[in-house]
């Protein structure tokens, strides 16, 4: 058939081949539509393919799980909004997907996580998962934890549920394995593995279940006794850890009872201060001391009083020896001056 097109017509661009890779099927249902935001939630998470692309499509499951339309799969919807969770390399890449070349949403899957999870990924994991051990310095908690990480980083390990309660029991440490047979009554693998899951989960939330040495800080004054089971021993371990929890309530209530004893004092200075300062204005400011200290009257008890010149203080002679060539004076000898002083004026009279 001849092609009766002109040249200009025919040196146009085609409008062939813009259709996109995903193939959504035809919506019937009247009132549809995507809400924006919706389509916010997705854009808020997307993928840009550095992360892990399981840990996206968990993501994105559970955001479209919460749209439903009576009439519209829910694959369909998918379909619709895994453009909208894409960024970067990762659009790039469905860009350059084959148009109409993903029908459904498991090819989607599919080619989503071999473009991003390549097979070269899934041997290396499986073989971390398969010779996984505890390390020498991981608590029993954190091996856990970290083999259950490979297991969610390769969800299409094939492993089964018994394959890996015991490539994880055998990688344990000796005490470790130890705690676990305890737990189970037993030989661990004698349960069933749902009851051998519940006890490794019983475990790793315990607070001490520790594998590796804790060195309790406690005085060294009360050293731990030398009959004591290895540092490495699960009952060790928690014998060490409620002792350094004693040892933190006691250092509570001591540091109470000093900020409080110290509140106490300041409270007992603030009023010894303030009983200072009243008695220090009741006191004159100034006194005027007697600087010779010499008396200018004396008032008895009878009335009689004299006031005369001042009268010196006492003179302290020195005792001298008595010995029996010495004469003693007569009593008449002996009399005050002022009695003295009478006899002479009387004399004088005479």
């Amino acid at each position: 058939m001849a092609d009766n097109r002109t040249m200009a017509q025919m040196l146009q661009a085609p409008i062939e081949g813009y259709e996109d890779a995903i193939v959504v099927p035809p919506i019937n249902a009247n009132n549809f539509e995507l809400k924006q935001t919706l389509i916010n939630l997705v854009q808020s998470n997307q993928f840009t393919g550095k992360q892990d692309p399981h840990n996206h499509l968990r993501f994105f499951n559970k955001v479209t799980s919460t749209f439903r339309h009576p009439e519209v799969p829910n694959t369909s919807i998918k379909l619709l909004l895994f453009p909208f969770s894409l960024e970067g390399e990762a659009r790039t890449w469905l860009d350059k997907e084959p148009p109409r070349s993903i029908l459904t949403w498991d090819d989607l899957v599919s080619k989503f996580i071999n473009q991003f999870f390549p097979p070269s990924k899934t041997t290396y994991l499986r073989n971390e998962i398969t010779t996984f051990y505890q390390k020498p310095n991981e608590t029993f908690n954190e091996a856990w934890e970290r083999f259950k990480g490979l297991l969610r980083q390769c969800p299409h390990h094939g492993f089964s549920e018994l394959h890996q309660l015991d490539t994880f029991y055998n990688s344990l440490n000796t005490n470790d394995q130890d705690a676990l047979d305890s737990a189970a009554g037993g030989n661990f693998l004698d349960k069933m593995p749902r009851d051998g899951l519940a006890i490794i989960e019983s475990k790793s939330k315990v607070r001490y279940s520790r594998s590796r040495a804790i060195e309790p800080r406690v005085s060294t004054n009360a050293p731990l006794s030398t009959s004591s089971p290895s540092n490495n021993s699960f009952e060790f371990q928690q014998m060490a850890a409620l002792l350094e929890d004693k040892m933190n309530i006691q250092m509570s209530h001591l540091e109470k009872a000093i900020s409080e004893k110290q509140m106490t004092l300041a409270t007992v200075k603030a009023v010894e201060k303030t009983n200072q300062a009243s008695s220090s204005s009741s006191l004159p400011s100034n006194t005027i001391p007697n600087p010779r200290n010499e008396a200018k009257a004396i008032t008895t008890r009878s009335g009689a009083s004299y006031d005369g010149p001042p009268i010196p203080p006492p003179v302290v002679e020195k005792e001298t020896e008595v010995t029996k060539d010495t004469e003693l004076p007569s009593t008449e000898d002996i009399q005050p001056p002022l009695v003295q002083d009478q006899n002479k004026d009387k004399e004088t009279n005479q």
